[in-house]
């Protein structure tokens, strides 16, 4: 997959935006048209030459298949040169009922197929245009490789939309899979900042950077927190000793892929049973999650360790506490959790705050 965002010394920046194809490719509307042309063609030679006996060629004065093919492709034309012609009543009713309306449909289809070319472009920027007006409140992710794509079904498992993640690749494959899987595309660098602004990234709520080398994670991380100041930043770096630089590139959030690997390798190697739990808490959709969610009003006043959830951590006032720690013995409104649960709502462990239970927010 294409993981590596590089830029290539002496090449003048490009991107592009592409947006999925609908339900309906303009190139499969174009095939059904050419398809129709085809059986309008192949009908219409078959009727004359079935009825071959009321037409008169001035070559020879008999109609052959081929002199019924000749016919068909010069009348459906309409350049029709006289030289083969219908001379029985039912011939020219034929012609009259039947032939001129095929005739009639091959050249509206010819033509349709012809606007549904040179109308693709046109129709490609109403797209982008009316895409970029909706666009806003969304999520950037730089690289569309193995992290990207597990950073997307996350989201998307967690109810964000498609509409609402734009991805941002070099590389062809990368956009193909992501059209694949109905995503808004930038095609080019992410570590120029034109690129970006593409991706609308003034406007975007969160921009996650999952390339595969590290200096094109600390220059995409510098683009996009110089063009929005306020995002949410979540970038990757594959050696421990680059989280710093990270940091100080203006990363709210940096994950070390190679030390979080090389811990779930340890821990199984010491415990294979601890492995797994690791490993199902970072996988979503079965056994046990890692999941935040608000307090309800129901919750205000007890302690961490009443909930029936398993609350591992308090998010107070944007500070993070264990759920030992003293500042939060007692759950208080504003207050959200940070709880291992189970990856579905089962009889007898219902999600807090999924029954139209009240939450507790500071506002309420």
């Amino acid at each position: 997959m294409s993981e590596d965002l590089r830029e290539t010394p002496g090449r003048k920046s490009s991107y592009k935006v592409s947006l999925p194809e609908g339900d309906s490719s303009p190139w499969a509307a174009l095939g059904k048209r050419l398809l129709a042309a085809m059986l309008i063609l192949v009908g219409t030679v078959l009727l004359v030459y079935f009825d071959r006996h009321g037409y008169n060629d001035t070559a020879d004065g008999t109609v052959s298949f081929t002199d019924a093919i000749y016919y068909t492709t010069v009348t459906l034309s309409t350049t029709g040169y006289g030289d083969i012609a219908p001379m029985t009543d039912q011939a020219r009713m034929i012609n009259a009922f039947v032939v001129t309306p095929a005739r009639i449909a091959f050249l509206v289809l010819l033509i349709g197929t012809t606007l549904e070319v040179l109308a693709s472009q046109g129709r490609d920027a109403i797209r982008i245009a009316r895409w970029r007006r909706k666009m806003g409140h969304h999520v950037i992710v730089v690289g569309y490789g193995t992290k990207g794509r597990s950073a997307v079904k996350t989201l998307l498992s967690n109810g964000l939309q498609k509409e609402s993640i734009v991805i941002v690749d070099t590389g062809t494959t990368a956009l193909a899979d992501a059209h694949e899987d109905g995503l808004a595309v930038v095609t080019g660098d992410a570590t120029r900042k034109e690129v970006l602004l593409r991706a609308g990234v003034r406007e975007a709520d969160q921009v996650i950077i999952t390339t595969n080398r590290d200096d094109s994670n600390v220059l995409s991380t510098l683009t996009a927190r110089q063009a929005n100041p306020k995002a949410w930043i979540i970038a990757a770096v594959r050696e421990q000793e680059n989280a710093t630089l990270m940091k100080q590139s203006g990363a709210d959030s940096v994950i070390t892929s190679s030390d979080a690997v090389g811990r779930l390798l340890g821990l199984t190697s010491l415990s294979p049973t601890l492995g797994s739990v690791m490993e199902d808490l970072l996988s979503y959709g079965q056994g046990l999650e890692v999941a935040e969610r608000d307090l309800l009003v129901s919750e205000v006043g007890m302690q961490p360790q009443s909930l029936p959830d398993q609350v591992i951590s308090v998010v107070r006032d944007e500070k993070v506490y264990n759920y030992f720690d003293p500042v939060v013995t007692r759950l208080a409104r504003g207050d959200r959790l940070i709880v291992v649960r189970s990856a579905r709502e089962l009889p007898w462990a219902p999600r807090p705050g999924t029954h139209n239970e009240d939450f507790a927010n500071d506002d309420d």
